[in-house]
């Protein structure tokens, strides 16, 4: 049986027959976003500035790497970011009404957190507050560190929050699907919202952008990835002196590809593009992974996504899982690459504020 959102991208009997539903979605939707603006719904507000990277796609777009960019962009400008998250997958906790908000911390488990927090302040190292109110964690960020601008990952929907600026990520390959909401489609509102944010970037990763020599908007920008060499995972052989490979080392072998991102079909299709023949082992986005995940009966380097390895790096930790620490397993950090314009859109926005 196909999934649902094999039917997400073409106007067909499923998506079609499931259209009074989405109608009834949309119009909730709607209602709802109506009566935060009439403000009969209450938007807390914050002190500092609120940019919010979001999308009306439903599942990964590339929010994170584009996150991951902006506070760098921020940061050279002098700006001190922090980033709130919803905070996917992360654990309850304990303590009923002392586990939100929560701050990342490096040295704590991972499934504190969630993979995506993680991730960025890792690789950032600028405070990560996540809670499910995000509201909430705008409000601890601004309490309790010297931030002075904040930015949410996710949370276009989430009106509870304010925001002085939006950013919709669009997966260029995908675009809007068959434009239709929830569950005919993969639509969070209707098309229609794109006209209300500030900017919409479309992410060339995958696909170029279709009628790509179309002149953009002048509030519309393309991203792309630039990739790293590849960073090893596990513990190294005695003999390998490498610290690190690039896809090029690989050209020509064969290598078993996990990924447990929205789209794993793009980092297959990356590793491809370099002459990579790969074994394909997809996971749903967040998924949280056991030792037995990387156990293969054919003994190929292993090579995964950041976003990945940051949940299995402890799987590599000598005497812990295995009895002989697993070799050759690779990761491949990207960098988003965005037209420095709308950096500069942005800082004189925020001039404004």
């Amino acid at each position: 049986m196909k999934p649902i959102t094999y039917y997400w991208q073409s106007l067909n009997f499923v998506s079609l027959a499931l259209a009074p539903i989405s109608f009834l979605f949309c119009l909730l939707v709607s209602i709802r976003h109506f009566l935060y603006r009439i403000r009969l719904f209450k938007s807390n507000s914050s002190k500092l500035p609120v940019i919010v990277v979001g999308n009306i796609y439903i599942g990964g777009n590339g929010k994170t790497p584009f996150v991951i960019w902006l506070v760098e962009q921020l940061k050279e400008a002098g700006f001190k970011p922090g980033v709130v998250s919803r905070g996917y997958g992360a654990e309850e906790g304990n303590e009923k009404g002392a586990a939100w908000p929560r701050q990342v911390d490096l040295k704590q488990d991972i499934l504190l957190f969630g993979d995506e927090p993680f991730l960025i302040h890792k690789t950032t190292m600028c405070p990560v507050i996540i809670d499910p109110i995000r509201s909430r964690a705008v409000e601890k960020i601004a309490q309790d560190t010297d931030c002075d601008i904040i930015i949410s990952d996710d949370g276009l929907q989430h009106y509870a929050m304010s925001r002085f600026i939006e950013i919709n990520i669009t997966d260029a390959k995908r675009l809007y699907g068959n434009k239709l909401c929830l569950p005919a489609g993969p639509l969070r509102e209707r098309l229609s919202r794109l006209s209300s944010v500030d900017y919409i970037v479309y992410n060339i990763s995958r696909e170029p952008l279709e009628n790509s020599d179309k002149e953009l908007d002048k509030n519309e920008f393309l991203m792309d990835y630039e990739v790293s060499n590849l960073e090893p995972l596990s513990v190294p052989s005695m003999d390998d002196e490498k610290q690190s490979m690039t896809l090029t080392d690989f050209k020509g072998k064969i290598v078993h590809a996990v990924a447990g991102i929205g789209a794993p079909e793009s980092f297959f299709k990356l590793l491809q593009k370099h002459g990579i023949n790969v074994i394909e082992h997809p996971f749903t986005d967040h998924y949280q992974y056991q030792p037995e995940d990387l156990v293969f009966d054919q003994p190929y380097p292993i090579i995964m996504t950041e976003k990945d390895a940051v949940k299995c790096q402890a799987f590599f930790k000598p005497g812990l899982l295995f009895e002989e620490p697993l070799t050759n397993v690779w990761f491949l950090p990207i960098k988003a690459s965005v037209n420095s314009e709308l950096t500069k859109k942005i800082l004189k926005q925020l001039k404004e504020y």
